[in-house]
């Protein structure tokens, strides 16, 4: 009888595990069992394929059609050259299913091309927790696409997200004694007093940049549309206004206190950030990108800060209006795998392939779970306060003709050659 028991329970025993064993398989392999996905894309990409996004990217793709065994993507590695090349290739009938650049410039210029994905980013997927897609990824990005589409829908997907914002070395913050980011000017001007003592250079810039400094100035105490009107005032008269010189006088302090460092007026880019990288200035007004445009100079233990430009008492915006955006992908709206293409989307913008993306290149990940680098971890809170998008430096090279001639005498006013006063005076000639 107690054999009989034994050989029952022995029997049972091993049904469960048999069962058990039957049943289990990697995600992969019961996703592709199971997967219903198949057909042929082709993805034109700007990256090159020894960067480190294509790099992770590729290995995302490879991981979907493991996945998905039906589905084969095939990769054009096109750089940036794809500016270049796309339109021509969509104008002759190509077969290109999903391409990526810039979230405004695939929206401005080839969002006839793409598809309309407001219905796409409303259901659920795998890897967004039943949640809408919508939901999973950052909502002021998927706000930002509909601004810069003709009708507010939502023709781009965007992944690698930016804010230009000021980069900072937490390692001077901390020996300088200064306990958090600035908010707001006062604050900024307190905080190059502390590391002036403390014996480092506060802030820099250099030819590339050096508009942007002044473009988010005025736009922080007048708002960037009124930048733009500014800019192509052909009478010249705007540049009296108030602002205008309060600006002005604000940069001007900075360098008749030895804020700025002074090589500031023959500094050709890259030299600002390479000062940055050196550990020899502590501030520069940039990117987010930057930390991975200089990582061969830092090292990843580099220590990086991040905060908004500061607000400026009487100002109309604060520190939740930048310049932000991303890159994006879009969908061919005569794709012939229009699902496949988007759920492919969906498993590069999600969960372990946003994190793998964001981390093999020191960027922004753009969904809410997923892991963000070191470097970048004080960015995270600049970007969830975004409300108020800003152009490119804050709309200060609305007039290309204008631009030089702004680029030439603010130069000379943040590295002491002349006055606030001459400042204005060189903008009305």
């Amino acid at each position: 009888m107690k054999k009989i028991k034994f050989s029952i329970v022995l029997l049972i025993i091993l049904s469960i595990f048999m069962s058990a064993c039957g049943s289990k398989k990697t995600d992969n392999q019961q996703s592709g069992s199971d997967s219903k996905l198949s057909g042929e894309l082709v993805y034109w990409s700007m990256w090159n394929s020894t960067e480190p996004q294509a790099q992770a990217l590729k290995e995302a793709i490879d991981d979907f059609m493991k996945i998905h065994p039906k589905v084969k993507i095939k990769v054009n590695w096109n750089g940036r050259e794809i500016r270049k090349t796309l339109q021509p290739a969509l104008d002759n009938g190509q077969v290109i299913d999903i391409w990526d650049e810039d979230l405004e410039r695939v929206t401005k210029n080839w969002g006839s091309y793409a598809l309309n994905l407001d219905e796409y980013i409303k259901k659920e997927y795998p890897g967004t927790n039943s949640k809408p897609y919508e939901e999973v990824v950052m909502g002021n990005l998927l706000e930002l696409a509909r601004y810069f589409s003709d009708d507010n829908s939502v023709y781009a997907v965007p992944y690698q997200p930016f804010v230009f914002a000021v980069m900072y070395n937490k390692e001077h913050f901390e020996k300088a004694g200064i306990e958090a980011a600035p908010t707001t000017w006062e604050e900024l001007l307190d905080a190059c007093a502390k590391l002036k003592s403390a014996g480092y250079v506060p802030l820099t810039t250099d030819d590339a940049y050096i508009d942007t400094l002044l473009g988010y100035h005025l736009a922080r105490l007048k708002g960037s549309a009124w930048v733009e009107e500014l800019v192509k005032d052909k009478s010249n008269k705007m540049w009296d206004d108030p602002a205008v010189m309060q600006a002005a006088k604000d940069f001007q302090e900075l360098a008749d206190k030895g804020y700025l460092s002074e090589t500031v007026g023959a500094n050709k880019w890259p030299a600002g950030q390479q000062d940055v990288a050196a550990g020899t200035v502590s501030m520069y007004l940039n990117g987010t990108w930057l930390v991975n445009e200089i990582m061969g100079s830092t090292g990843p233990d580099f220590k990086w800060g991040t905060f908004s430009y500061p607000a400026i008492e009487g100002g109309v915006d604060g520190i939740s209006a930048a310049n932000y955006g991303s890159q994006a992908f879009q969908i061919n709206k005569n794709c012939e795998h229009k699902d496949v293409a988007f759920e492919l989307l969906v498993h590069l913008t999600t969960g372990k392939w946003d994190s793998t993306i964001a981390e093999k290149s020191f960027g922004v990940p753009v969904s809410g779970e997923a892991k963000w680098p070191t470097q970048l971890l004080e960015a995270k809170s600049v970007f969830e306060q975004l409300d108020t998008v800003y152009p490119w430096a804050a709309g200060i090279q609305a007039d290309t003709d204008k631009l030089p001639v702004i680029a030439e005498a603010f130069t000379k006013l943040l590295s002491g050659q002349i006055t606030a006063e001459e400042f204005i005076n060189a903008m009305k000639k």
